[in-house]
């Protein structure tokens, strides 16, 4: 966790310096607009740890595998999401009114998560799932790091492929909403994309630190839906209320700072009263 934490501070650290970057050539609104989607892509990926740690669960990845399946489901990732932000930007510049489906769609998305709970995943029962066990047969063990094995003299994937499968699809299903987020920012091809890009990057560093305190972020989700229905909103409001991109920001960052704080505290107490708790009943005990 300690170089997970050193990894994360320096990927955090390279961003902001690209953001100066920006600043030098751009100038301070396309620094601001870069920093924005950054931040709600980077606190979005956060969302992703508690699909990513599901995922590992299921397959029972060994955490040894765990490093090269997020590796490569961030290379994925990134070309995945180049393809729909280029098609995001096209559909924008010529039907505008794309830009309040997606307020639409962040404002559904954000109900939907401030009121719905943890579901469990039947990762395995999948469509896709099914149809790579029915074309490409699978081994039922793992081989070390390794997506596929021959056994008998036949190529077969390992359970490590079908995560690596399943993370990418997840990815994808995220980046539906995420992407639109960003487009509440603005519709610079290069801010959305370069924004996403460092937000993706750290996304590895950020798991292995995580991955182990996912439980004490109780209430993240609530901060989450907040910062979607506050995105939402200004994109369909846009016509009538202009908010800019820096007030927007300081909302942002209030608004999950503020959720992350309260989890802590809140899941600390209630650490210590379970401590007390258990301390009590063993010296009921004795």
């Amino acid at each position: 966790m300690r170089a997970a934490g050193h990894r994360t501070l320096i990927w955090i650290g390279l961003s902001f310096l690209f953001a100066l970057l920006v600043w030098k050539i751009r100038g301070t609104d396309n620094a601001v607009d870069f920093v924005t989607g950054y931040v709600i892509e980077y606190s979005l990926s956060v969302d992703n740890i508690f699909v990513f740690v599901l995922i590992f669960q299921y397959f029972r990845v060994p955490p040894i595998a765990q490093h090269r399946a997020l590796t490569w489901g961030i290379i994925g990732a990134l070309i995945m999401r180049g393809v729909m932000i280029g098609l995001g930007v096209a559909l924008v510049s010529r039907f505008h009114f794309i830009l309040y489906f997606f307020g639409a769609l962040l404002v559904f998305t954000a109900i939907r998560m401030f009121f719905g709970k943890h579901e469990s995943h039947d990762f395995g029962d999948s469509w896709v799932m099914r149809l790579c066990r029915k074309l490409i047969p699978v081994t039922r063990d793992f081989y070390g790091e390794h997506f596929k094995a021959r056994i008998d003299g036949k190529w077969m994937l390992t359970p490590l492929a079908l995560a690596l499968i399943v993370i990418d699809i997840m990815d994808l299903v995220f980046a539906i909403d995420s992407i639109p987020a960003v487009f509440a920012i603005t519709q610079d091809a290069f801010i959305v994309y370069t924004s996403n890009i460092c937000a993706i990057l750290g996304l590895r560093s950020l798991y292995f630190l995580l991955a182990r305190l996912i439980d004490r972020f109780i209430y993240l989700k609530t901060g989450l839906a907040l910062v979607l229905g506050f995105v939402g909103s200004k994109m369909l409001l846009s016509k009538y209320v202009h908010i800019g991109n820096g007030i927007s920001l300081l909302v942002i960052v209030t608004t999950l700072t503020a959720t992350i704080l309260i989890s802590v505290l809140v899941t600390k107490k209630r650490a210590t009263a379970q401590k007390r708790k258990s301390n009590v009943d063993s010296l009921v005990q004795k």
